[in-house]
């Protein structure tokens, strides 16, 4: 009821100028808010964020250093799905209660296990105390406070200015009874932010310990940070940030951390080097070519070092030296399901994909059906124009989708071999599908309806189609 007077009161009589810059900011500021609660993939995609990053052994890694973890906090039965992010800043964060958010720059400059799975405790941390859900319930709070002191401040403007203006007395103290409401609302927000961060530390720490691992590199990663930003946090106001102020920070978790048990602890040599191959890899694929000779001189005759020599010659160089340097790690471990996956994946590139075939088949059985390297290998069987694959292309696409259904290039594929095959009904589903995945929302409502006309009425592949056609969503704007 209270809004509705309201609104017929400034369709009356327009509040006073100031009034109306106080009553603009704090619009912009519960906007803002609101942005903070909403989920970060809708974000991304209208503002055409930074893409995901896909690898299979990138992820496998990431999932065992959670699944520890997640057991130890209860969380293992919520399918929490790791997410990497093209951004080379070292950065994590969760953002819609079922996913962790890893940049690959945390991979790369994290060197050891240890400090990554420490960053990836303090998230889990946030995801085991609800954070994202207590914070928007804590804002829900604040937006009413603030609306409650936007409209007492209001009517007090009003006064004020039907009583001599708006310098009056009235006109003051309506002016500050509307300001001074925002800056405690904002100031309680970063105060509950501070605390939760301090929970997800204790609770990353906690569980850690239950799992035997040792809270160093947590440590070590956030005092890293701290020696980073002492210059910029001079002086700042620790009222006013959303996070403990750095040292205080560090501090505390030194103190906590340092009674594990297993604070001495190292990690395991098997994982060190899994973590190093995946460095390796995701420098060779992510870094200019003389960025990775300088971080893996030619000197350096480590695994890892070939392992980013291999990949960057394939990239940038010969490809028949790059198989052979390929075929080298091979020979040294031939149970190895990404050697094989880089050795199809170049020659698929290479533009020999009937050969990328055997080494991809090897790759899918080495790794227990990997759907993502599955799509490879159904992309390698497209592309070798051979009719004789197009079934068995379609059959392994399918199966891969089914566990990874936001994949667009397993759509893509599946959609030029249903094309090869004239059933051209599916042929344009998939397509719509691999469309309405990228967010180009116009071509898949096109593809969808123009896929509706060729299934029989309520058939699934109609069914699927008339869903795309029906989805209310923001067209792609170019």
């Amino acid at each position: 009821m209270i809004p509705k007077a309201v609104t017929k009161e400034t369709t009356t009589r327009r509040p006073p100028a100031p009034a109306r810059r106080v009553l603009s900011k704090l619009t912009a500021l519960v906007t803002a808010c609101a942005l903070v609660s909403a989920s970060l993939p809708v974000r991304a995609q209208q503002a055409k964020g930074p893409p995901v990053l896909r690898d299979t052994e990138t992820e496998q890694l990431l999932r065992d250093y959670t699944r520890p973890i997640l057991r130890a906090a209860g969380l293992e039965k919520r399918n929490i799905q790791m997410v990497i992010i093209n951004d080379k800043t070292f950065n994590a964060f969760v953002a819609d209660g079922r996913r962790i958010f890893v940049n690959y720059g945390a991979i790369m400059q994290s060197t050891t296990p240890n400090q990554l799975i420490g960053v990836l405790a303090h998230e889990t941390g946030h995801l085991a105390g609800g954070h994202l859900s207590k914070f928007r319930e804590q804002l829900a709070r604040t937006q009413t406070q603030l609306i409650i002191a936007m409209l007492l401040g209001a009517g007090a403007l009003a006064a004020g200015a039907a009583n001599g203006g708006s310098n009056s007395a009235a006109s003051n103290i309506g002016a500050a009874a509307i300001s001074a409401p925002q800056e405690i609302a904002r100031r309680s927000l970063l105060s509950y932010q501070r605390q939760q961060e301090e929970n997800a530390d204790r609770a990353g720490v906690k569980f850690l310990t239950a799992t035997g691992q040792s809270a160093r590199g947590m440590y070590e990663t956030f005092k890293r940070f701290t020696d980073e930003s002492l210059f910029a946090a001079r002086g700042a106001d620790p009222y006013v940030q959303s996070h403990p102020m750095p040292a205080d920070r560090v501090a505390a978790l030194a103190e906590l951390a340092r009674t594990s048990p297993n604070w001495d602890k190292k990690d395991d040599p098997a994982l060190q080097m899994r973590h190093d191959m995946v460095r390796a890899k995701i420098s060779a694929f992510m870094e200019r070519q003389d960025t990775v000779y300088r971080r893996y001189p030619l000197s350096d005759t480590s695994l890892p070092a070939r392992y980013a020599h291999a990949i960057s010659t394939y990239l940038h160089g010969d490809l028949r030296v790059a198989i052979e340097q390929i075929d080298a790690l091979i020979k040294l471990q031939p149970q190895n399901p990404y050697f094989h996956e880089v050795r199809g994946q170049a020659l698929l590139e290479g533009g020999r994909p009937a050969e990328a075939i055997a080494p991809l088949r090897r790759a899918v059985q080495l790794s227990h059906n990997a759907p993502l390297i599955e799509m490879l290998l159904g992309q390698a069987l497209v592309a070798s124009n051979n009719t004789a694959n197009t079934d068995e292309a379609i059959a392994i696409l399918r199966a891969a989708l089914a566990r990874e259904p936001e994949a667009p290039l397993g759509y893509m594929q599946l959609a030029m071999a249903y094309g090869r095959k004239g059933d051209y009904a599916q042929a344009d589903l998939a397509s719509a599908q691999a469309a309405f995945l990228r967010g180009d929302n116009k071509t898949a409502r096109e593809l969808a309806s123009r896929a509706k006309t060729r299934f029989a009425i309520g058939t699934p592949g109609w069914v699927k189609a008339d869903d795309i056609v029906s989805a209310k969503m923001p067209d792609k704007k170019d």
